[in-house]
């Protein structure tokens, strides 16, 4: 009898799991897609906590296809997602994480939203339990879209729903060389990639749970995991995107996530050895991919931030991280009749800091919530240089016309102005 080819492989990747694994199984369990449609592939990585025998428990309990491979602790995540990855027969894959839970519609429904636009990447909504996931992406559910037409590019965890041909056409794995990040850089790849991402943002799909040992993935590693990270980022970025607005518009994601948080609060205790350090590794990063392209879409104190790092200019940093730490309002100054908003962040004409005035020019974004703001609109732009052309055909019709002596007009008569006009 020739078996049917699963709709989605559920691939679990689980260390030292327990008992958050107990929830993350029965999540599969009550999913509301026929078992049939579904097989789930657990890796346990190593664990020594139970994990791997309550996998093999669940495998001969349900009804759906489980298998379970047990192997020796490989260090990240991406080993035992690619050994899932390499053994799964679905249409999909998903990759669940063993700490998080499925909502009981999310496969049916990402599954159907793939199949009914024919999209390679679906996001389904995510929750957050003791811990907060991005937002911003979820304001509107879109049956197609892509990574420069809407938000996704602040949402790179791998827990998405990804067309399997389409991974396997583009010989797509997690690098295993990355000890964090990794997920960012595949899920990255794929939305650049993909004919068409699913956004499906009125139904809770997952569930990312904050464990109370604080052993989730993403809390552990050393600041140079996080450089490593940003770097082979920015590099996917600029492999697959030409430079211009588009990459810039990308760019945010790896300086803004990954990067600055290190010259946040964090910086501050930083010994002064690691201090220089980080400034050190930042330095190629900033070279290669910082511009105005890309710190003209950040707010004013993240633009400030970075622009000290790119200028290597560690001495000034600390007393803005501390302005920021305490989370002090910067004074916004209006000028160009309201045109320019400046926020006055340390170091604002400092002329011995030399920082330029357009570090602290605040973006429209930034600058509406100021009173008294006047956004430059493509109308106005085109009204002010409509009057300016308006003015130099005047000033030329003006200096062209003949001068009668003793007169200041073009009359013909023979008196003065003031004779003339009376």
């Amino acid at each position: 009898m020739t078996v049917a080819q699963p709709d989605v492989s559920v691939i679990i990747g689980a260390y030292e799991a327990m008992p958050y694994l107990v929830e993350c199984l029965a999540s599969v369990e009550a999913q509301t897609i026929d078992p049939e449609r579904i097989e789930v592939i657990a890796v346990d990585d190593g664990s020594t906590d139970g994990t791997g025998d309550y996998l093999e428990e669940f495998a001969e309990r349900v009804t759906m296809p489980v298998t379970v491979i047990r192997q020796d602790n490989s260090g990240g995540p991406s080993g035992p997602r690619n050994v899932g990855l390499g053994k799964a027969a679905g249409r999909y894959v998903f990759f669940l994480d063993a700490d998080d839970r499925l909502g009981p519609e999310a496969l049916e429904r990402m599954v159907a939203m793939a199949d009914r636009n024919g999209t390679d990447v679906v996001l389904g909504r995510v929750e957050g339990i003791n811990r907060k996931p991005p937002q911003s992406m979820w304001g509107k559910t879109f049956e197609r879209t892509d990574v420069f037409s809407s938000n996704i590019k602040f949402t790179l965890s791998a827990q998405k729903l990804f067309r399997r041909e389409f991974l396997e056409r583009h010989g797509m794995r997690f690098d295993e060389s990355l000890w964090t990040g990794e997920d960012a850089l595949f899920t990255m790849e794929a939305y650049l990639r993909a004919d068409g991402v699913s956004v499906l943002a009125d139904y809770t799909c997952y569930y990312l749970v904050g464990r109370d040992d604080g052993k989730h993935v993403t809390k552990s590693g050393s600041y140079t995991l996080r450089f490593d990270s940003a770097r082979a980022l920015m590099n996917l970025i600029a492999g697959l995107v030409p430079a211009g607005e588009r990459r810039d518009a990308l760019m945010i994601r790896p300086f803004l996530i990954t990067l600055l948080p290190q010259f946040g609060p964090r910086y501050l205790k930083d010994s002064e050895k690691v201090r220089r350090h980080k400034f050190e590794l930042a330095k190629p990063l900033m070279e290669e991919f910082w511009g105005e392209g890309v710190a003209g879409r950040l707010k004013v104190e993240e633009r400030l931030r970075l622009h000290l790092v790119a200028e290597q200019r560690p001495e000034l940093l600390v007393g803005v991280v501390e302005f920021v730490k305490a989370k002090k309002q910067a004074a916004a100054l209006l000028e160009k009749k309201g045109r320019h908003v400046y926020f006055a962040y340390p170091l604002f004409r400092d002329a011995a800091a030399g920082i330029p005035d357009s570090v602290y020019l605040a973006a429209p974004r930034e600058a509406r919530a100021v009173p008294g703001y006047r956004e430059h609109s493509p109308a106005s732009v085109l009204r002010r240089a409509a009057r300016k052309a308006r003015r130099v055909i005047r000033s030329r019709t003006t200096a062209s016309r003949p001068r009668t002596p003793g007169g200041t007009g073009t009359g013909t008569g023979t008196g003065t102005g003031a004779a003339a006009a009376a």
